[in-house]
């Protein structure tokens, strides 16, 4: 099965966010059996704790399943265990990059790439919007899910 990790930083807001928009377009899409989806931060500050409550809130919202979470960091081993690794944010992308030493088989990626408007999602820990996360992450979410298909990987 293939196997998708989101990525921020604290593992709280952005990413499980992601991991729960598109664990759920993927069971709209019927494609839940194909890809299998995870979420991790880059820092271990947060590890255990559960989805920030505003973003759980957000996410209700917007009709959205939250998953059961606890915050997980990102290692060095994970590189070889799963297929692609999804920053929220540049800095994201340098720290896995970091953490891998690398990225010798192009397995990482920042959400918004694959959009029409490559750019960084801001935390909403800091910035307090998330709406706008949430509109920027599923955005990603829609053109990841796309570029997957069109990569016959659903």
């Amino acid at each position: 099965m293939y196997g998708i990790v989101f990525v921020c930083l604290g593992n709280i807001c952005r990413s499980p966010m992601a991991e729960c928009v598109f664990s759920d377009m993927l069971f709209k899409s019927g494609a839940s059996g194909k890809i299998k989806v995870y979420s991790a931060g880059t820092s271990r500050e947060e590890e255990g704790n559960g989805i920030y409550p505003a973003a759980m809130r957000k996410l209700r919202e917007e009709g959205v399943p939250v998953l059961k979470h606890f915050a997980t960091p990102l290692t060095s081993s994970d590189y070889d265990r799963y297929d692609l690794f999804v920053g929220m944010e540049t800095r994201n992308v340098e720290a896995m990059r970091r953490i891998f030493s690398g990225d010798k088989q192009g397995k990482i990626m920042r959400l918004l790439d694959c959009t029409e408007r490559p750019r960084d999602i801001a935390d909403p820990w800091w910035t307090g919007d998330f709406d706008r996360a949430y509109l920027d992450i599923r955005e990603g979410c829609e053109a990841l899910l796309t570029l997957l298909a069109a990569r016959g990987k659903i």
